[in-house]
């Protein structure tokens, strides 16, 4: 059931509506968005259509497809980015945030060692003027969709 107070399931109830950064691609169990206030493009998150709050309240078909959106949004960001590697996160704890999400973040290989590991999310609390532009993420967004194009039960 979808939570008034939920970015996500606010998002979702819009869903035909949304820009290209607001869905990469999508399942008819998953959305993947490009993230905002970030720094590093390509920065994505993974979230089901349907509100959950923990991981362990994803349904069987939720789970059985977690681990290969996962791993295909990580070949994926490899192929455009040239990441050294790709983090994927779970918390959702902040405020308005609680839906279950996945961070899949590009690491590149430059990336300074006092922001890799859980400190990369200081990248999402950089000033404005370092943010990932709603045009740069939208282009990064079509870029990803086509090259996922072809992906089972991708749209």
């Amino acid at each position: 059931m979808p939570t008034p107070d939920c970015y996500a399931c606010a998002a979702e109830a819009a869903f035909d509506e949304l820009p290209p950064r607001e869905c990469v691609v999508s399942d008819e169990h998953w959305r993947v968005a490009h993230a905002f206030n970030t720094a590093v493009p390509g920065w994505l998150v993974l979230l089901p259509r349907r509100h959950a709050t923990a991981v362990h309240d994803l349904t069987d078909a939720e789970a059985g497809t977690l681990g290969a959106w996962q791993v295909a949004l990580s070949r994926a960001l490899r192929a455009l980015t040239g990441c050294a590697k790709t983090y994927v996160v779970q918390f959702a704890e902040a405020e308005g945030f609680a839906h279950v999400h996945f961070h899949i973040v590009p690491r590149m290989a430059d990336l300074p060692p006092e922001r890799r590991g859980p400190d990369v999310f200081g990248l999402l609390r950089r000033p404005e003027e370092e943010w990932v532009t709603p045009d740069q993420a939208d282009r990064m967004a079509l870029s990803l969709r086509a090259h996922l194009r072809g992906r089972p039960g991708a749209r």
